[in-house]
């Protein structure tokens, strides 16, 4: 039985980065805002879940990699001990201090937070199932959905197993496992694998395609590859895994190539990261004008309106890429349509980072897409063998390209792979949304010695005059 209890202006649901964006500018704006979530503190899978604790562990196998690389600097440092519990209570730190702020920001701006589930009646009223189990009506003029997405289910692999992981459950980890197959040659499956094998698995990883993080430019993902084959035990392409099964010694695990020739091998636990798929099930969307592709992602037009004039969705609920930042931004656009302002979703440009070790980094139009499309454009590609900032990590394999109109000179894309790239890529998304022509970049004085400076430097190497590489300009 439910109980109509309150009504509100503009509810969120679901309290990751795009939702409690969206209610936090709702509120900045002047709006009567609630924002639920079964979470006790907003966050949602990114700060929970997913890129805060991973980046933690990332930062972990970081430290251990250097001590291990500076023997070639003439140091040495003891065999690290791997104290687990301790590495998952500072992980947790982290998530509890960031999720508690978010909570005393939401009270700050006097957002109305419900801990619970909601489910649409129509389409100005929810069902709200309070994390106590009480169920209570709320009545509002537009709604914003931000419930993100989940780990995919693949079903061949669906075993109930405790040594078959998730991501999430990955994140858990009380243990470091002696053998792991990694299921999935993606972002995620390359991350975590990576944390693995640095704190002493050997990891195995299968991906389906012929080449790891499928989509992104190859040379990019060429110098990560070469790095990961020395890390991990094996890197089996153009595999899939056929049938999987626990057994008293671990999980065995069938896999067959392109060449239909099939092997079995047996590992102590599997992480199967192959996608995620949105959380659009189980909302009421049936009983609102709310439409979905076949995929379940919600459809949205250029505000981020459903096809329910008063609901809006945002983030990895209404479809690719699946990223925090892009989520936060629509979730700020869609605040501002029903604060009545003029705001789209328009980006020219949304960065995307891949935080392995080298860290990979694009954003605007990449090379493989522009020869996909038949699209005429310079690349201009800085090496970081010829960067001193670069050699003085160690860490010389990395490079910087621009993607250019050859006519215009305007700036369409940039790629970056090396240490530091996520950091580096805001520069080429600041450059492609003002429509900047390369010269800006060539004429910005960058600091000397740092790893920026190779964003500057591939901007000259496509004017032929780069101080540290010759190459003349192409005619």
């Amino acid at each position: 039985m439910t109980a109509n209890t309150s009504s509100v202006r503009v509810v969120v649901i679901g309290a990751g980065p795009g939702g409690y964006a969206a209610a936090f500018l709702a509120a900045d704006l002047g709006l009567e805002v609630a924002l639920v979530d079964p979470e006790a503190n907003p966050g949602g899978v990114c700060s929970y879940r997913g890129c805060i604790p991973s980046k933690a562990l990332l930062h972990v196998a970081r430290v251990i990699s250097e001590a291990r690389e500076a023997t070639d600097w003439g140091v040495r440092f003891d065999q690290p001990q791997i104290n687990t519990k301790k590495m998952q209570t500072w992980k947790d730190n982290i998530v509890k201090t960031l999720t508690s702020g978010l909570g005393q920001l939401t009270r700050h701006r006097k957002v109305k937070y419900i801990r619970g589930t909601a489910k649409f009646l129509d389409s100005h009223t929810l069902e709200i199932r309070a994390h106590g189990g009480e169920a209570t009506t709320l009545s509002f003029e537009h709604a914003i959905i931000a419930t993100g997405s989940r780990p995919a289910a693949v079903p061949t692999l669906d075993i109930e197993s405790p040594r078959v992981l998730d991501s999430t459950r990955a994140l858990q980890l009380d243990s470091v496992p002696d053998t792991l197959l990694v299921v999935g040659g993606g972002y995620i499956g390359l991350e975590l694998g990576t944390v693995f094998a640095t704190l002493g698995s050997r990891v195995s990883m299968v991906e389906m395609m012929q080449t790891l993080l499928p989509g992104v430019d190859k040379d990019l993902v060429a110098v990560l590859h070469r790095r990961v084959e020395k890390l991990f035990s094996s890197i089996l392409l153009n595999t899939t895994v056929a049938n999987i099964q626990e057994d008293k010694d671990g999980v065995r695990v069938r896999l067959t190539d392109k060449g239909s020739e099939s092997r079995e091998m047996l590992f102590d636990q599997v992480l199967v990261s192959v996608g995620r798929t949105p959380n659009s099930n189980d909302l009421g969307l049936e009983n609102t004008r709310v439409q979905c592709d076949q995929r379940g992602f919600i459809t949205v037009d250029a505000t981020r309106r459903t096809d329910d004039p008063s609901i809006f969705a945002v983030g990895d609920v209404c479809g690719e890429p699946m990223l925090a930042h892009k989520a936060s931004h629509e979730g700020r656009v869609a605040a501002e349509v029903i604060a009545g302002k003029n705001a789209v979703f328009e980006p020219r440009a949304i960065p995307a980072v891949v935080f392995t070790d080298p860290e990979i980094a694009w954003c605007g139009l990449t090379e493989s897409r522009a020869r996909a499309e038949h699209r005429d454009v310079a690349v201009a590609k800085f090496p970081w063998g010829a960067s001193g900032r670069a050699r003085t990590l160690g860490r010389n394999d990395g490079f910087t390209k621009w993607i250019v109109d050859p006519s215009t000179e305007q700036v369409l894309g940039l790629g970056i792979v090396g240490p530091g790239a996520g950091e580096l890529i805001a520069e080429g998304v600041l450059a492609i949304e003002m429509s900047a022509v390369l010269s800006d970049v060539k004429l910005s004085i960058h600091p000397h010695p740092t790893l920026s400076e190779t964003l500057m430097e591939s901007a000259e190497i496509f004017y032929g005059q780069s101080t540290h590489v010759y190459r003349p300009k192409r005619q």
